[in-house]
């Protein structure tokens, strides 16, 4: 029995149905089936998407991700209460940081690649010689393209998980950056009070000498030098005072409010065992980032299978499409060696940005050290020229010491108590800056 020729077209489009069909079956099995992820990109349902951490494959979540992991673990070393608490809270509830809806950006573009291995349909519409407008529609859908769609994935992930360390980083800076002008702050104001202090008590000296002058025991020359003196240590308090001003001006412009009254270092603890700088970690999403972008390039260079079938007002068309992306050429094989070499090189940043923040951290401990060191020296130092002094003008009552003398051993006690005021602000901006180097000035829930 033959077939009518106006059943044909019906043929046609019914076949390229059952093609259709056959190509999202092949597509579920080797999905479900597990195919080796290096010559298909159908494997949306790998170990990270069952809830599993795969270290060395980028995730978008917590569960899928040992970077954004390992950033929702972090705790801050602050104190819950106290001043650093209410800075901290201050600045970041005033923040304009971008990078939350960078994140936010990242994961939708994430979220919108992991449905990539899913057949693709649309319009197609073509004029024809004869001036008709004909409208089809395209199902295509990959077979095998050497992993492409998979990196394409990979990609993504890890763009969320650079992003995410970004935004850790960000809100760990804008916390630590309200830290330290309050902290400037308080130290400003200490020593302007030290400074203070001092200019009280060389005005006094000045009228001492002044009378000394003139009742004829003492000259000009003299007075001239304990008014310069007195001139210098004035405008050593006078810029103490613009310090601290300055200081709470940046604070209050931060965050958005002044602390007129918020007094005292808040607590701040480094844990025994801290984690990995953050900068390791935005590393490490780079690094699979790249690595992501040499198999989509890679892919790109090889042959790949598409199924392909068009129904509509004309021809029905069904095929199979067997290709490159791009054309092969005599530097074809270079071109695939420096794209694998990338991978090295993503790998040995990793190890180079580890170097790189373990130095800076030696450098700090070293500092914190040495300043706790001379914090405790120089106490001892300044207690024990407080007490020389009281001796020395217990001479000069005496008349066994001059003025001049006197008026010498005082300035190098103001000086050192002045710096000795000061030491424990820098050691608290040096554990404030370990703390961010660190990414633990935040809690990692908030990020």
């Amino acid at each position: 029995m033959t077939r009518k020729s106006s059943d044909k077209p019906l043929l046609r489009a019914t076949a390229a149905a059952r093609i259709f069909t056959a190509a999202l079956i092949t597509a579920g099995l080797s999905g479900c089936l597990g195919q080796d992820p290096g010559t298909s990109s159908r494997a949306p349902f790998s170990a990270a998407s069952k809830g599993a951490l795969t270290p060395g494959k980028p995730g978008t979540t917590a569960q899928t991700s040992l970077i954004i992991a390992d950033l929702s673990a972090r705790r801050s070393a602050l104190a819950p209460k106290g001043p650093y608490a209410e800075v901290a809270q201050a600045v970041l509830g005033a923040s304009k940081s971008s990078a939350q809806a960078q994140l936010r950006v990242a994961r939708l573009t994430a979220k919108a690649k992991s449905k990539n291995w899913l057949p693709q349909v649309g319009p197609q519409i073509s004029l024809t010689s004869l001036g008709d407008v004909v409208t089809d529609i395209v199902f295509q859908q990959i077979l095998f393209d050497n992993g492409a769609k998979k990196a394409e994935r990979e990609f993504a992930a890890a763009d969320v998980e650079v992003a995410a360390v970004t935004l850790a980083t960000e809100m760990n800076q804008t916390v630590h950056d309200g830290l330290k002008y309050y902290v400037n702050g308080l130290k400003a104001r200490d020593q302007a009070a030290v400074a203070e202090a001092s200019t009280a008590k060389l005005v006094e000296f000045e009228r001492i000498m002044r009378a000394r002058v003139e009742g004829g025991l003492s000259d000009m020359s003299e007075a001239r030098i304990l008014s310069q003196k007195l001139a210098e240590i004035e405008a050593t308090a006078a810029a103490d005072r613009d310090a601290a001003a300055t200081a709470d001006a940046q604070l209050a412009a931060l965050a958005g409010r002044s602390f007129d009254g918020l007094r005292g270092l808040g607590g701040l603890s480094l844990p025994g065992d801290p984690p990995e700088a953050l900068s390791i970690r935005r590393a490490e999403g780079e690094s699979a980032r790249t690595v992501a972008e040499a198999k989509m390039q890679r892919a790109g260079h090889l042959p790949g299978l598409t199924a392909s079938a068009g129904v509509g007002h004309g021809k029905p068309d069904i095929g199979v499409n067997l290709g490159t992306g791009q054309l092969l050429g005599l530097g074809t094989k270079d071109t695939l060696a420096a794209i694998e070499a990338s991978k090295d090189v993503a790998a040995r940043q990793i190890e180079k940005e580890r170097q790189d923040a373990g130095l800076r951290i030696a450098a700090l401990r070293a500092k914190l050290s040495a300043l706790q060191a001379k914090e405790a020296r120089d106490a001892a130092v300044v207690s024990q020229t407080g007490a020389g002094l009281k001796m020395f003008t217990e001479q000069y009552k005496m008349g066994r010491r001059s003025l001049m003398e006197l008026v010498n051993m005082y300035e190098s006690y103001a000086d050192m108590a002045r710096d000795q005021a000061g030491l424990k602000y820098d050691i608290a901006l040096i554990e404030l800056e370990m703390a961010r180097e660190y990414g633990i000035l935040v809690d990692g829930s908030s990020i």
